[in-house]
């Protein structure tokens, strides 16, 4: 049986690769930090269909003490962890002339500082399992989103950082990257003028959904044993025209 933690996984696109996995047999311990009712019925839900296949865990991923612990919670469930999936994120704008030291310990501690020490506190299950690593970036660390420069950082150290544990872990864990385009919107309400000015420059001409990156995830645990350093785009095309 294959054990899987995801991070950010009661929502969104989180939710949906746990879901997807879990059809496939996985067992899954969920991270979340807010997100507890919905969480709650996650694993209800899954355990609904499978008992004893899911478990949900709270923490903070700005304090590594409590990545620490979320780690430490998730090899002792199952007796180990195969696959890490680093999706948890923050994101919101940050113009320039408006950044403060808290807005970038925040989306970098989130998107970058996390998933590293998660990655270190889980190491030793991860190279016994010969698991995997798969890192949620993002189109624009390649080209960064104007108006949010810091997570545009956050998810380039990402992807760097995706190529650096291939390189450190190998040749028993497998490190890789799914980047989205436009698949989900913003919970925060996006003008319907702004959806097609986006889908506009998506060669697909259409929003994609989370499944599209549950299956790109499963790939990459399932099909992809002669893969690791690399990064998979899902954007419908979206980078051709960025």
């Amino acid at each position: 049986m294959t054990n899987v933690l995801i991070t950010g996984a009661a929502k969104r696109i989180g939710a949906a690769c746990a879901r997807f996995l879990h059809s496939h047999g996985c067992n899954l311990i969920l991270h979340y930090q807010h997100s507890q009712l919905e969480a709650l019925a996650l694993v209800a839900e899954l355990n609904a269909i499978r008992p004893n296949s899911a478990v949900a865990f709270s923490a903070d991923l700005l304090q590594v003490e409590q990545v620490q612990g979320l780690a430490a919670k998730a090899l002792a469930v199952w007796g180990g962890v195969d696959v890490l999936i680093n999706n948890a994120s923050q994101f919101y704008p940050t113009p320039v002339a408006q950044v403060t030291e808290a807005d970038w310990d925040s989306l970098l501690n989130s998107n970058l500082k996390a998933p590293f020490f998660l990655a270190q506190a889980l190491r030793d299950s991860l190279l016994e399992r010969q698991g995997c690593i798969i890192n949620m970036v993002d189109i624009y660390a390649q080209k960064p989103l104007l108006g949010s420069p810091i997570y545009s950082i956050a998810k380039a150290g990402l992807q760097a950082m995706t190529q650096a544990l291939a390189k450190e872990l190998a040749p028993n864990v497998r490190v890789n990257a799914v980047a989205p385009g436009a698949i989900l919107w913003p919970e925060a309400d996006v003008a319907d003028g702004q959806k097609q000015d986006i889908l506009q420059k998506v060669a697909l001409q259409r929003c994609g959904n989370a499944d599209d990156i549950a299956k790109a995830v499963w790939f990459l645990i399932a099909d992809a044993p002669y893969i690791t350093g690399q990064t998979i785009a899902v954007d419908g095309g979206r980078t051709l025209f960025i």
